[in-house]
């Protein structure tokens, strides 16, 4: 199950090349598709989800827990299709769902401003001072709903195995090079890597399983275990115990350990 993750800004080039690079290894070519699992589950309709991805994460404040529930949704949807095979994911932030899983092989697409700005002048039929403004608009809330989302910069080239600015290289050369690199050694899919992704997606099905009753859980997998560490609430601390494992009955998880994390009390 090898996996490449492709972030990208507007006019990159970046969805064209993923879309090439799933071709030419005979990936899956995952996106939208994510978004529109994730909107269902979370009862957005799908046009203000994606809208809400362009202009601001304020959409998701308007829920309890709003935040935590979005990535436990995306998460858990990205993770699905990665299990399912091989996958090309180009979107926003997709590397983060994977920062901790060898083999995955992240890539970021840039181009120059000048590149950009002429292909959103020729688009929307506007001035190049106007069509600057909404790109460098587009970027800060890219880069706003990444850093409030998931604590990253997308545009920290240390995120990444492979940075490819497109102002001169074309796209059947990107393609290539992402192709070429997907073949070392280093992201190849593994026994270890697949493992790990089978895991995460165990942890993932947990917190989404959990997480209206308690969004708080932290969820931990190991091999065939799964322990649930849930802050202590008004509840006894067995009838937490009690509900978290009704909760997950559905995924018949082979063992389970609930631990309730006491209150601190400060002096």
């Amino acid at each position: 199950m090898a996996v490449i993750t492709i972030s990208r800004g507007t006019y990159t080039k970046g969805k064209e090349i993923a879309e090439k690079v799933a071709e030419k290894l005979g990936y899956n070519c995952i996106s939208r598709e994510v978004l529109l699992e994730a909107s269902r589950e979370f009862n957005i309709p799908e046009i203000k989800l994606e809208r809400a991805i362009h202009d601001a994460p304020s959409v998701l404040e308007r829920f309890s827990f709003g935040k935590e529930k979005y990535i436990a949704f995306i998460r858990k949807a990205i993770l699905e299709y990665a299990t399912k095979g091989n996958m090309v994911y180009h979107g926003l932030a997709g590397h983060f769902f994977f920062q901790d899983i060898p083999s995955v092989l992240k890539v970021r697409i840039i181009a120059d401003m000048n590149s950009r700005v002429k292909e959103e002048m020729e688009r929307r039929n506007i001035s190049e001072e106007e069509a600057r403004y909404l790109l460098h608009k587009d970027d800060e809330e890219r880069r706003k709903w990444s850093l409030y989302l998931y604590g990253i910069d997308t545009w920290d080239s240390r995120l990444y195995d492979l940075v490819i600015n497109v102002r001169w290289i074309k796209v059947d050369d990107a393609v290539d090079c992402i192709c070429k690199f997907a073949q070392l050694p280093y992201f190849r899919s593994t026994p270890e890597s697949e493992n790990r992704l089978k895991e995460a997606l165990v942890q993932a099905k947990c917190k989404v399983a959990l997480i209206n009753d308690f969004p708080k859980a932290k969820v931990y997998v190991s091999g065939k275990k799964v322990e649930v560490i849930v802050p202590e609430a008004r509840m006894s601390g067995e009838r937490i115990k009690k509900k978290v494992e009704e909760l997950l009955s559905p995924l018949s998880l082979e063992e389970v350990e609930v631990r309730v994390q006491p209150k601190v009390i400060p002096d």
